[in-house]
């Protein structure tokens, strides 16, 4: 049992919360997901199961597209409404205003994470502190907006949005610089994640529908990566994780590894020119 599930996390309850449940469902403690998504936020989750554990930091590393809802006024300790507000204003910022800044979001720069987030600085996590009242320094990370599109809610000061980023973008802290960039505060209302790397929201399971016969197996998630077909010699140095070169294959792609039998026995990627490691051994 091993391979990947598109999950629809649903609001209230947490990432962990999610992988509870899956465990018992599919009887197996194995299981991680590949990002995670605040109990007021909802939608795709990709669990890991199995073997597949190993592909964790894959999607942890990818693009992810969010959806959400940016309310302005108000500032948040926790950057979203679930929050304390800490300070207000009453300035009123026009659709067409929002649309201005569209393109200004659309770059790399560096972003201040929120404290109340589960990043660690010196072996402990950042809403530790927070819950405790210390003060510390965040320090800023680099992330990289793609595309960045407003539409009206036609509330006042309430702005939905469509944003597509890079790994370890914070929509919080996006919200925030957003309309500190407009003179005003702000907080995210609503959140949700509707892509991770080719993965859609649209083909996610409700979690209360998993079953096993959710999963994709390793080898449909890699239907499109090359096949190698190796003699019974190299097929048993790979099981015993050799790394390969040219002389087996030239890719800087993920590829699997078939005896001649045409059963699996590993999925290698590439760790740098023409050197590639085995990620799984089945």
């Amino acid at each position: 049992m091993d391979g990947i599930i598109l999950v629809n996390k649903p609001k209230g309850i947490t990432s962990y919360d999610v992988i509870r449940t899956a465990k018992k469902i599919l009887k197996t403690n194995k299981i991680g997901h590949t990002g995670t998504l605040d109990p007021f936020a909802e939608g795709l989750l990709i669990l890991c199961v199995g073997k597949a554990t190993k592909l964790v930091n894959n999607f942890i590393n990818a693009d992810k597209v969010y959806e959400g809802i940016l309310k302005l006024n108000n500032h948040y300790d926790t950057y979203d409404v679930t929050g304390n507000i800490i300070s207000s204003d009453d300035k009123v910022i026009s659709y067409q205003e929002i649309k201005s800044i569209e393109k200004d979001f659309t770059k790399t720069y560096l972003q201040a994470p929120p404290i109340y987030s589960a990043i660690k600085k010196d072996g402990k996590k950042l809403y530790e502190y927070a819950r405790s009242g210390i003060d510390i320094e965040v320090e800023k990370r680099e992330v990289s907006i793609y595309s960045l599109n407003f539409s009206d809610t036609k509330v006042k000061n309430e702005f939905e949005f469509i944003t597509h980023v890079s790994k370890g973008t914070y929509i919080r802290s996006l919200a925030v610089d957003i309309a500190s960039s407009l003179g005003t505060f702000g907080a995210l209302k609503e959140l949700k994640r509707i892509k991770i790397a080719k993965y859609s929201i649209n083909d996610a399971v409700d979690l209360d529908l998993l079953t096993k016969e959710n999963i994709i197996d390793i080898p449909t998630i890699y239907k499109d990566a090359n096949k190698l077909i190796l003699n019974d010699y190299m097929i048993k140095l790979v099981k015993n994780g050799i790394y390969l070169d040219e002389r087996q294959i030239i890719t800087d792609s993920p590829f699997l590894v078939y005896d001649e039998a045409n059963n699996l026995i590993a999925l290698y990627e590439c760790i740098e020119n023409n050197t590639y490691k085995p990620l799984i051994i089945f």
